[in-house]
């Protein structure tokens, strides 16, 4: 066998790896942390749970265990600026987690518990009582902070406007194109039926 001639291009072996897995979007990257962040919580529970005893009362205290990290300040209703949504001065009212930043991690949860082979007739994240405290947060952080929660307004499609079309019916144009039975010759008006 002789050895290839400097200068000669050496036949390329086609690449065998296969190509990156595309990154996940922000919201699936979300996703993935709050259902790493609630397995923990389970496994951290005294005593430790496992997903299928999960229940909706096992979220709630999950979600009230988050309020210690929340950034939202939250009057309770002997502060003087319960009510107000700038008040002039600090107080010592509790931080907690903005009602819209549970409501959405919720909906990530959800959607993670079935992904991950939980059904959807028994999803905790979707049971009564997680519903009904996501209402109640959502009424009285309103109240407390003086911020009414109005629901977004979809943008509608612009609809299509009819066109009016405006027709010269002085003059009737024959096939010929000359004019005839002009109104301001014959004195007849052309009939529209």
């Amino acid at each position: 066998m002789e050895p290839a001639a400097s200068g000669s291009p050496q036949p390329s072996s086609p690449s065998t790896s296969p190509p990156p897995p595309p990154q996940p979007s922000r919201y699936e990257s979300q996703k993935r942390r709050d259902w790493n962040t609630f397995l923990q919580y389970l496994r951290n529970h005294k005593p430790p749970l496992t997903l299928t005893r999960c229940s909706g009362a096992h979220v709630l205290e999950f979600l009230k265990y988050l309020d210690q990290f929340g950034k939202t300040k939250v009057h309770v209703e002997t502060c003087p600026f319960f009510g107000h949504p700038d008040p002039p001065s600090s107080c010592s009212c509790p931080h907690k987690q903005a009602w819209g930043s549970l409501d959405a991690l919720i909906g990530r949860l959800r959607a993670a518990y079935e992904e991950n082979g939980g059904r959807p007739d028994s999803n905790p994240f979707a049971a009564r009582a997680v519903r009904i405290y996501l209402r109640e947060v959502k009424e009285s952080q309103a109240k407390a902070r003086g911020i009414p929660y109005e629901k977004k307004k979809r943008k509608r499609k612009p609809t299509v406007t009819s066109v009016r079309l405006d027709v010269d019916l002085t003059s009737s144009v024959t096939g010929d194109g000359s004019n005839s039975d002009s109104p301001a010759t014959s004195g007849a008006v052309p009939s529209l039926g």
